[in-house]
């Protein structure tokens, strides 16, 4: 059971709470499965997206705009999963229901439900970033995200790294996306991170506007880990190059 109360005391506060382990073995296992063989073609669902990694090991060199490359464990991302039943409940995890309720009252709608990918060759390194912005093309910023680890992410490992607070000063640029570099020395950002490691099936809560980043994975060993955001039904797409997103009922 989750401490509703503790949870969101803390993640107002710092912008990211533990809330502990949500998935049991079998769970794991079933979403390790799925995972690999979304990758790899075995099971396959229209409208999924996919992004490689980049071959460089450089976050800004990762492809744009290929989508389905084949098979492949090197995949860095897995977008749109509400469109797979294994994740689909993960997104409605019972577990965090009541947690997700407490902090977007009315309906819950998702924004996106993603895997991020760290192969075993080490993955990518990712920058100082906000989940928010011009970038994701909403009426107002969304606050909940739920990160779930579905391979250990050790302290040397892939974890989360966060600056505690930082959600209190708003976006760092219009766009949102990656922190710009003068601003992350003069926060001394990297002094003031704070990693957070977890074990396989753990969940960490986290507001959109916290700075938060992570480093490439031990050799050899993959790193999993699913984000889902939740909305408020009063957020719109306010997109105009495309066609408005409908956005997928969670609760």
């Amino acid at each position: 059971m989750i401490d509703v109360a503790a949870a969101i005391a803390e993640y107002r506060a710092r912008g990211f709470a533990r809330l502990g382990r949500v998935l049991s073995d079998v769970e794991l296992d079933d979403l390790r499965e799925r995972a690999e063989a979304l990758m790899l073609g075995r099971v396959s669902w229209p409208g999924l997206f996919f992004q490689l990694d980049a071959t460089t090991g450089d976050y800004r060199d990762a492809p744009l705009g290929l989508g389905w490359q084949g098979p492949s464990l090197h995949y860095r991302k897995l977008e749109k999963l509400e469109l797979d039943d294994r994740f689909r409940a993960l997104i409605r995890q019972p577990a965090l229901e009541p947690l997700v309720r407490a902090l977007i009252p009315g309906r819950v709608r998702l924004y996106r439900a993603i895997v991020f990918n760290k192969a075993a060759a080490g993955g990518t390194e990712i920058p100082w970033h906000q989940d928010a912005g011009r970038l994701w093309g909403l009426s107002e910023d969304p606050e909940v995200q739920v990160w779930t680890a579905l391979d250990d992410a050790p302290l040397d490992g892939g974890c989360l790294e966060f600056v505690p607070g930082s959600h209190h000063g708003g976006l760092a640029s219009p766009l949102g996306g990656v922190v710009p570099e003068a601003l992350v020395a003069s926060r001394e950002a990297d002094a003031k991170a704070v990693p957070v490691p977890v074990k396989a099936g753990e969940s960490v809560l986290l507001h959109n506007l916290v700075w938060h980043r992570s480093g490439k994975t031990r050799t050899g060993q993959r790193r999993l880990g699913f984000s889902a955001c939740y909305l408020s039904e009063a957020v719109r797409c306010v997109r105009t190059k495309k066609a408005a997103r409908q956005f997928f009922e969670v609760y």
